[in-house]
């Protein structure tokens, strides 16, 4: 089966040209998504995600419609690739089931690395330049009233994760982890009163 998947990131763009390139590349099914500046997610492109099967073709007008960013090509390209997709961009001319397709794995992995390293490196320069001057690195600590709240919602089920967070102003890395924390320490309270079988 020959997918075709066509994106535009604002509502003024137009999808006919990429719907045109396709259509003539003879595409079985074709899924088109519109985006706009705050919507994040892509229901279409899940959807095609959902559809594919080893030895199927999905066919893109060009790499910058599939990922906003190297990392999200990259991540999708691999997933391609071990599914036994294979994934024709038009515009660049790329398919990655060809040694020329290969080697472009191999430069966007090579990229990925390259501004994860740079990220990395400039962090650590800005937490340095900080205690230079004084400060300390991080977000300001949430005092427990507040964490102690959120886990009150998070155990009556009544609001979803991302609700709890917008309600009690907490990072979703925080509530998880304080969640995990009062996973192990309950875990370790039934370790300590359950009887010793052995003795």
């Amino acid at each position: 089966m020959i997918f075709g998947y066509a994106r535009v990131s604002t509502e003024e763009q137009s999808l006919n040209r990429q719907i045109d390139a396709l259509n003539s590349y003879g595409v079985d099914e074709l899924l088109t998504e519109k985006m706009t500046g705050t919507k994040r997610n892509r229901p279409e492109l899940n959807r095609l995600l959902d559809k594919l099967r080893k030895d199927d073709t999905v066919v893109i007008e060009s790499l910058s419609r599939l990922g906003r960013s190297t990392k999200d090509l990259l991540a999708l390209i691999e997933h391609f690739e071990k599914q036994g997709v294979v994934l024709i961009s038009l515009k660049e001319n790329i398919d990655i089931s060809t040694p020329t397709g290969k080697l472009l794995l191999t430069v966007l992995s090579a990229l990925c690395q390259f501004e994860r390293d740079l990220t990395v490196q400039r962090t650590n320069e800005g937490l340095k330049a900080a205690r230079a001057r004084g400060r300390k690195g991080g977000r300001p600590p949430k005092d427990a009233k507040t964490v102690e709240k959120a886990l009150k919602l998070y155990r009556a089920q009544t609001h979803s994760v991302a609700e709890i967070c917008e309600i009690c102003g907490l990072a979703q890395g925080t509530l998880y982890k304080a969640i995990r924390e009062q996973q192990e320490r309950e875990n370790h309270t039934l370790e300590e009163e359950q009887p010793n079988e052995r003795a």
